[in-house]
């Protein structure tokens, strides 16, 4: 099973890292991936960079128009917000719930943990075009990734 966490942060928290030096928040970080990686779950993740901070890099589509309407912002409340992700392939949700719970995160940080879909799910439209030709899509993303590691 795969399961997406997604990191989102509040005002506390936010205040708290004030708190902490840089370093110190990469370095918790990657013993955190490291040991996601060395257990052989960790598919993808990354950080976002910070909505005020890369401004220039930022954008909203809103789909409420006809064409969507592509704004810098506004982006929402602090909680609303993610900050960063991870992938993982685990054996359960009590397993991706094990793994969200070792995450250094602090006082106001939040995961939300979410299962992600696989074609498994769409079984009912094996036959769809478009869930078919996912398959073949994601057997050449594969083949791509091999061949540039």
């Amino acid at each position: 099973m795969k399961y997406m966490l997604i990191m989102r942060s509040t005002d506390t928290a936010n205040e708290a890292y004030k708190d902490v030096p840089f370093e110190e928040v990469i370095n918790r970080m990657g013993a955190y991936n490291e040991s996601l990686i060395n257990a052989g779950v960790m598919l993808a993740g990354e950080g976002l960079a910070d909505v005020a901070q890369d401004t220039d890099n930022t954008f909203v589509v809103d789909f409420s128009e006809d064409p969507p309407l592509v704004t810098d912002g506004p982006y929402g409340e602090t909680h609303e917000l993610f900050n960063g992700f991870w992938i993982l392939q685990v054996s359960s949700k009590d397993e991706a719930a094990e793994w969200a719970r070792r995450c250094p995160l602090g006082p106001g940080s939040k995961l939300e943990v979410r299962r992600v879909t696989e074609a498994e799910d769409f079984a009912a439209f094996a036959d769809n075009e478009y869930i078919q030709k996912e398959e073949g899509w994601r057997e050449e993303e594969a083949k791509l990734r091999a061949k540039n590691a």
